[in-house]
């Protein structure tokens, strides 16, 4: 068939994903507390911002438009919110459930396959950075930051973001050994939120900008500004392509990852 030329087989192989997602739902039901912390950490970046750090930046050019600066910072710190909250559900949370919790050694013993297990626990981080984006754009409306009408296009592109990040998240936690290797992830997570455009413009990055393009961020970032300018083009489907071939490489790799350690 076509279908396994163009998509790894294991990918084929999924059948009761949303069993996972329905198991995630049940357990924090009852700890529904800790979904608020990641969402805190960019919302008091933006509050720092607009109460001072704006006023002596002054307003920042975007498309030939002067906009104060605070409402360029908000979307970088929204993609962030998307990025936080499927990032920390996709590896500390995976490994504790596989390693320790041996969880996922019971569920193959079900009908649900690897596949469900990885597409299940990557769509669950997904609505968790969904749900820290949307309440960072409610915020971002009370506070006036909200410049289009297009801006509601930030929901799926958060959605996109979040698949970006709990894929290759979760890939990356099938080759962790010990929680020593997790100091890696706010190692390339803090560069990546501090230096994908997210508080300064691409060109101010001089010789330097060419790098932002192996950010994933930084495509989900100047994605979610085009939405808030309402200026989409066609490099906004490009970062968009961008975003959805990492989507694909992550779930991949942690697919055939699972099944590989699971079931040898």
């Amino acid at each position: 068939m076509i279908t396994t030329r163009v998509l790894p087989d294991v990918l084929l192989d999924i059948r009761r994903p949303h069993r996972m997602v329905e198991r995630s739902l049940m357990v924090y039901r009852r700890n529904w507390i800790h979904l608020a912390t990641g969402f805190l950490e960019p919302l008091f970046y933006l509050l720092s911002i607009r109460v001072g750090l704006s006023t002596l930046v002054g307003d920042v050019e975007v498309g030939g438009n002067l906009i104060p600066y605070e409402a360029f910072v908000a979307p970088g710190l929204m993609a962030a919110s998307a990025m936080n909250g499927a990032v920390f559900d996709a590896t500390m949370n995976i490994f504790f459930k596989w390693k320790h919790a041996k969880l996922y050694d019971s569920v193959v013993a079900t009908p649900l396959t690897p596949g469900d297990i990885a597409v299940g626990e990557i769509s669950f981080a997904v609505m968790r950075g969904l749900l820290y984006s949307t309440a960072f754009l409610v915020t971002m409306a009370v506070l006036g930051l909200v410049e289009s009408p297009w801006m509601v296009m930030s929901i799926p592109i958060a959605v996109l973001i979040g698949f970006t990040f709990s894929s290759i998240g979760m890939a990356c936690t099938t080759f962790m050994r010990s929680w020593a290797d997790f100091e890696y992830v706010p190692a390339l997570t803090l560069p990546l939120f501090l230096f994908s455009a997210t508080f300064y413009p691409a060109s101010s990055y001089g010789r330097w900008s060419f790098l932002l393009d192996i950010s994933p961020l930084y495509h989900g970032v100047t994605l979610i500004r085009h939405a808030n300018a309402g200026s989409f083009g066609w490099s906004s489907l490009g970062h968009a392509m961008v975003l959805v071939v990492l989507t694909l490489v992550g779930i991949t790799i942690a697919s055939r990852r699972m099944k590989t350690l699971l079931l040898s």
